[in-house]
């Protein structure tokens, strides 16, 4: 059986095309930012547990906060990180797949579900959706640590709880008109012209 030949291309145009190349030290940056977040978060879960079990630097001493209330800021700032890190193979995979060059992986069974349908369209929800997970969990942080309000040695403000809202919200309504453009560019064409 021969496999289709692939159109030549004339040399402006292979010029261009090839230009896409350019993108991989970029996404090979971000698996070496990958790398840096797997060792924070395996320092950070063993101060943890170190902190917890009394073999770490000993306990925190943190007049504000209860020891529960910092093993929760600290498993939140862990999810943080893991959040962080789905973003980025996200961003690696998904946007080497669209952009630079097809991965082979049909068939794989490892493959991302996601994976097999994804262009940029999917690819720039994907990653809203993941920015208000991000979001959240700050968001979500900021709110425990409110309950020192007012308190010496507090470390947020009224102001920064506001503004946390705020720019949260600001990330929901993109993603909301990001899903919502995108919904309205995928209509087929014969159901533009029965609703006219």
């Amino acid at each position: 059986m021969d496999l289709p030949q692939s159109p030549r291309l004339g040399p402006m145009s292979a010029l261009i095309f090839s230009s896409r190349w350019l993108q991989l030290p970029l996404y090979l940056g971000l698996i070496v930012a990958q790398g840096l977040y797997v060792v924070f978060f395996l320092r950070e879960l063993w101060h943890l547990i170190g902190n917890t079990f009394g073999f770490g630097h000993g306990p925190v001493a943190d007049p504000i906060h209860s020891t529960e209330t910092l093993i929760m800021l600290t498993v939140l700032g862990l999810i943080d990180v893991v959040m962080i890190s789905n973003l980025l193979v996200m961003v690696i995979v998904g946007g080497y797949e669209t952009f630079v060059s097809r991965l082979g992986l049909e068939g794989h069974p490892d493959q991302p579900e996601w994976l097999s349908h994804v262009n940029a369209a999917v690819l720039k929800v994907k990653l809203a959706t993941a920015i208000i997970g991000i979001s959240s969990i700050h968001l979500l942080k900021t709110f425990i640590e409110a309950s020192t309000l007012g308190q010496p040695g507090s470390r947020i403000t009224v102001d920064a709880v506001i503004w946390q809202t705020v720019i949260h919200l600001a990330f929901v309504v993109s993603a909301l008109a990001i899903a919502w453009v995108d919904r309205i560019m995928a209509k087929p064409a014969h159901v533009g012209a029965m609703e006219r």
